[in-house]
């Protein structure tokens, strides 16, 4: 079996949701899907995708760490986050093709399952401390162990805004207004859905060390399972500082392309959640090696997932497989959403996620006429923020 051919697709649902899909073929009619994990940087990942595949058609899909190895390092300079997450969705795609070429799910090929199914959480984030309220209460009437939501906003509201379009005004983002929103959040919250339901928590980068301290002491009481993207990611080393000074479980690594920037934060255990993105780490290769690296230290996964269903699927194999688990981000239930587009998707029930033993693959299929009817810009820039003195901080 030889890879024939590998098709980039930036695609919108009928609901408006948008998605970057790769798919790879086969000469043997077994095709896979992967999915990249920074739409927004769709134009120069498709050129780094079409510079990738004159490495990978013809060769055996099953070739997987050869040609991770090849599409990483092969033209000298180390693969950076654009390649990375070309890297990550053909990868993917990959393991999908194994995976449908013996009738197996991913996770066997894995190492097999060493659970049955992935506890998830939604995104529960509201406008007003009510909404969020509201939206936690009905997360867990649906089922779901935990709700989730970010550090708020102080003023505005956060707009995605599509290539070509302007930036417009952005929203505002001041710490200390901010901490103290938070602080009323979480009691709000905690109250709301009593104590078995876990709250997670993202930072999102926001903040500075200090007020990250400030906020972590601040939201003791209310005991979070984590706080997500304390810090901005450019700098691992800047944990071993906060690490000194906090004492809530920390998530980190949404932002980070390979094994090298997990390194150290695993090393010297910084870090208690491992928030690996399949779709931007080097896919199903490289995250199974940071995942087993976290082992060792007894650090769990948190598989970033604030994509769609493929990223979803390949999500929950990994965890199938692992023994390292914490929880899986699932923003909403699958099958609930994008159906029109991916009339196959993984299973979802009372707050868990999994593939079926009787589904080969990552378990997730996409109408490919759909999504040449239904394409979606490929560049676009994510929400604007600034502080009150018009500094710009990130979203």
């Amino acid at each position: 079996m030889k890879v024939t051919a590998i098709k980039p697709y930036s695609v919108q649902d009928g609901d408006g949701g948008a998605y970057f899909i790769v798919k790879v073929e086969t000469d043997e009619g077994i095709y896979g899907l992967g999915e990249i994990g920074i739409r927004n940087w769709g134009g120069a990942i498709t050129e780094a995708i079409n510079h990738l595949s004159e490495a990978v058609i013809g060769q055996d899909p099953w070739s997987t760490e050869r040609l991770w190895q090849q599409m990483f390092r092969g033209g000298f300079f180390p693969a950076d986050k654009v390649y990375c997450c070309a890297i990550s969705a053909i990868d993917i795609a990959l393991w999908d093709i194994k995976g449908k070429s013996v009738n197996m799910p991913v996770y066997k090929l894995l190492g097999g399952p060493v659970r049955n199914k992935v506890v998830c959480y939604p995104h529960t984030q509201g406008h007003t401390n009510e909404e969020l309220v509201e939206n936690s209460k009905q997360a867990v009437a649906d089922g779901w162990k935990f709700v989730r939501w970010g550090l708020p906003e102080t003023g505005g509201v956060l707009e995605y805004r599509s290539a070509g379009d302007p930036l417009g005004q952005p929203a505002l983002l001041e710490p200390v207004e901010s901490i103290r929103m938070a602080e009323e959040q979480f009691a709000m919250v905690r109250e709301a859905v009593g104590p078995d339901i876990q709250l997670c928590f993202d930072a999102h980068t926001r903040l500075d060390t200090a007020h990250v301290v400030t906020m972590c002491r601040a939201l003791e009481p209310y005991n979070p399972f984590f706080i997500e993207d304390a810090l901005r990611s450019e700098n691992p080393a800047s944990y071993r500082t906060l690490a000194r000074h906090v004492s809530l479980p920390i998530a980190a690594g949404e932002q980070w392309a390979s094994k090298w920037s997990f390194r150290e934060v695993i090393e010297e255990e910084l870090i208690s959640y491992a928030r690996i993105d399949l779709c931007i780490v080097g896919g199903l290769t490289e995250a199974l090696k940071i995942t087993h690296m976290a082992e060792t230290h007894y650090i769990d996964i948190v598989p970033h997932n604030p994509l769609g269903p493929v990223s979803a699927a390949a999500c929950v194999n990994l965890c199938m497989a692992s023994t390292n688990v914490g929880v899986q981000e699932m923003p909403r239930r699958p099958g609930s959403f994008a159906t029109d587009l991916f009339p196959l998707q993984i299973e979802w029930d009372d707050g868990y996620s999994w593939t079926p033993e009787d589904r080969p693959g990552l378990g997730v299929d996409f109408d490919e006429e759909f999504a040449k009817t239904n394409p979606a810009p490929l560049n676009g820039w994510p929400p604007q923020l600034r502080r009150n003195d018009g500094a710009f901080t990130n979203w």
